[in-house]
């Protein structure tokens, strides 16, 4: 049986596990209270979409706990440069950090080591069978200050103006309510506290990945303007993504 990954290649039979790599994400009711239900529109579901739109971009399927091995693909370190990827984060020791839909923590442990025990790293994710690998993780590398935090669709769950920096990896495209998850991430940010989004290059045809798991830098760019949220800067130097960073704003005005 052949199946395909995430970038849409054909996989051996023994990957056949990633055929649920996208669980069905099926469009749900607004959460209580959310004041613009108009925010958002709905479309026909592409084959890897779920029919929900956002300012012109229709949200992707969510990757499944079943898909983990994909998060741990030995490839990944020559496809994504982590090691780029952090040199961008400008991690010192001692901060406190967050990794929004953390997966398995491939990037919380290495977060952790730079920010050293003096450190916390809050591993967020939405699935219940993703922490669990996670901790497991955690556990086997030693990674005592990655703190596992379950999140929810519109809250990561954390503290307000706790975070000096929070991180995105391929994960934001997927947020079923975008506003109001990014609302969120933004007020746990400590004033002056940076949000860094990792996406695949919408657009670049070099970037073997479904084009719904893929953004552009401009697509980015217009969804944080609407939050309290100033650019920064953007790394390009990555293989097949672009790693753009922002900063919380001590004011702002819509």
């Amino acid at each position: 049986m052949i199946v395909q990954d995430r970038s849409g290649r054909k996989s051996k039979p023994a990957l056949v596990l990633l055929l649920l790599i996208h669980a069905l994400a099926l469009p749900t009711a607004a959460p209580a209270g959310e004041s613009a239900p108009s925010r958002y529109t709905t479309v026909p579901a592409s084959a890897d979409g779920i029919g929900k739109v956002y300012l012109g971009r229709e949200i992707a399927q969510v990757m499944s706990f079943h898909g983990a091995q994909w998060l741990e693909r030995a490839e990944r370190v020559d496809e994504e440069r982590p090691e780029l990827v952090l040199a961008a984060l400008e991690l010192k020791p001692g901060m406190t950090v967050a990794d929004i839909g953390a997966g398995t923590g491939y990037y919380s442990w290495r977060m952790a080591q730079r920010v050293g025990a003096s450190g916390t790293v809050y591993a967020v994710d939405i699935q219940p069978e993703m922490i669990k690998l996670l901790e497991r993780q955690m556990s086997r590398r030693g990674a005592a200050n990655v703190k596992p935090v379950l999140g929810g669709l519109t809250d990561p769950g954390l503290p307000p103006g706790s975070i000096d920096l929070a991180l995105m990896v391929d994960v934001y495209h997927e947020f079923e309510y975008p506003y109001e998850m990014l609302a969120a991430i933004v007020r746990a940010l400590k004033p002056g506290g940076r949000l860094v989004f990792v996406e695949f290059r919408g657009g670049d045809a070099a970037v073997p990945i479904k084009p719904l798991h893929t953004m552009t830098e401009a697509q980015v760019r217009k969804e944080a303007a609407i939050h309290a949220l100033q650019w920064v800067k953007t790394a390009r130097d990555l293989p097949w993504q672009n790693a753009i960073v922002f900063r919380k704003l001590s004011s702002f005005q819509r």
